[in-house]
């Protein structure tokens, strides 16, 4: 058993990243209170903009409007756009993305390029030996629509240019502080509903009346500009949602931790208390044999 001065050490260090911990999570309370502000305020624009290209895009002849709406008939790679965080301590939130790629892309028919978002999943997709094409780590804690739409042009430009023939979105959805969801969406090329009535927004569907629209100057300059803005639209949305996800699954698991380090601490107080008082008990044992060891003689 360990001496009561070893004891008395791990409390202390325990109590020490439990402060830590605790610093950690209010932090994080206060970062995820502003992405899910941002998440919110974006979501309005981004579903709107969905209705609009499922509009455009739902009429006849779709496939020959534009090149990022046609899929290829041999297709012979394939884009993810990975979302991870850059820091850890976040629980199994980056964990959970690299898995979710490998169980859907290890095995995949075709040869898979990566773009990493974020330098944890850039790190776990090297060291899995993955083809990291693109890096972009380091993302400002609110980023705005300029700072992320290098990779959606970077995808655009990859599909047009037929160095890859499909483009996947792979990212954390936001659902609320308890619950963050690994999702996939498919970005090129855009499938979007034609269905009469249906209107999907990001991440989610709604049925509703089908909306009129009248375009100018005329359909075919509408997809031009906002086919490619549509895309790197949904990158930027989520980026936003797996900011607010892993700031979610830090606080909790920060929180965790804190409660944690609290049990252990009270675990270790009762060691030592007993540590403390088995050895109290051996000094009145050595005194008392010692006083009766002097009157015997």
């Amino acid at each position: 058993m360990a001496s009561a001065r070893e004891m008395r050490l791990r409390i202390k260090s325990v109590k020490n990243i439990s402060q830590v911990t605790r610093a950690l999570e209010a932090v994080s309370a206060a970062k995820v209170r502003k992405a899910v502000q941002a998440v919110m305020a974006t979501r309005a624009y981004a579903t709107k903009a969905w209705q609009v290209l499922t509009h455009v895009a739902a009429q006849p002849g779709r496939h020959s409007l534009h090149p990022l709406l046609t899929e290829r008939p041999d297709p012979k790679n394939a884009l993810v756009i990975v979302l991870t965080g850059d820091r850890g301590l976040a629980g199994a939130y980056n964990t959970n993305i690299i898995r979710f790629v490998a169980g859907h892309f290890d095995q995949y028919p075709l040869p898979v390029q990566y773009i990493a978002v974020g330098r944890k999943g850039r790190d776990l997709l090297i060291r899995r030996r993955k083809q990291v094409v693109a890096d972009f780590s380091n993302l400002h804690a609110a980023p705005s629509f300029s700072d992320v739409s290098a990779i959606g042009r970077m995808a655009v430009d990859m599909f047009l240019k037929g160095e890859v023939d499909a483009v996947f979105l792979v990212y954390t959805d936001f659902i609320n502080m308890g619950r963050q969801a690994v999702d996939m969406k498919k970005l090129l090329p855009l499938e979007v509903s034609s269905g009469e009535g249906l209107v999907e927004d990001f991440g989610q569907a709604r049925t509703g009346p089908a909306a009129a629209y009248e375009y100018e100057p005329d359909q075919r300059e509408i997809l031009d500009e906002i086919i490619p803005r549509f895309t790197a639209l949904q990158v930027y949305q989520a980026v936003l949602e797996s900011q607010a996800s892993e700031h979610a699954a830090r606080m909790i698991a920060m929180r965790n931790a804190t409660d944690n380090a609290k049990e252990l601490v009270g675990a270790l107080q009762l060691a030592y208390n007993k540590v403390r008082q088995q050895a109290i008990t051996n000094d009145i044992l050595d005194i008392v044999g010692g006083a009766e060891a002097l009157a015997a003689k």
